[in-house]
């Protein structure tokens, strides 16, 4: 078995960097990333009526698009240059209404393996310079072979 020689973080946040630019629903949400660390990635979602549901809440399924690519791009971090990751399970809680002016995703490792990473994220609804936490999730995050920074 051969060691893993971990990327420096300027290598790992340019791969997160430029597959998160591949993610085009990202770009339809309206999604930025914002900041990428070992092992954590935090993405902002300005809201807009248009991600609103019938109460005028962020809709629940951007907010599990955002938390699961906060999580799944921290896995990332962690994981070898040549390879991706996949979304293999996750659940989220809705803990409060998602309003405000933006949400954050916060994304970070809770324990990295060879073949699969457990990820959790936050998510924080923004509103007059107070945060809130809305939704928490939790992810079961695969490592594929041959699809280096390629993230669902």
């Amino acid at each position: 078995m051969t060691a893993t020689v971990p990327l420096p973080d300027t290598e790992v946040a340019a791969r997160i960097e430029a597959s998160f630019a591949k993610q085009s629903f990202m770009t339809t949400l309206g999604a930025k990333l914002i900041r990428v660390g070992p092992g954590e990635v935090e993405i902002a979602l300005p809201v807009s009526p248009q991600l609103c549901q019938q109460h005028g809440f962020v809709h629940a399924g951007a907010v599990s698009s955002i938390a699961d690519s906060a999580a799944g791009y921290a896995a990332l971090t962690t994981m070898p240059a040549g390879t991706g990751v996949l979304t293999a399970e996750f659940k989220i809680n809705l803990l409060a209404p998602a309003a405000g002016e933006r949400l954050v995703a916060k994304g970070r490792v809770v324990k990295a393996g060879r073949t699969l990473t457990l990820a959790m994220a936050e998510v924080f609804a923004v509103a007059n310079g107070a945060s809130k936490l809305c939704a928490l999730l939790t992810a079961t995050c695969m490592t594929i072979a041959g699809r280096d920074g390629v993230s669902d």
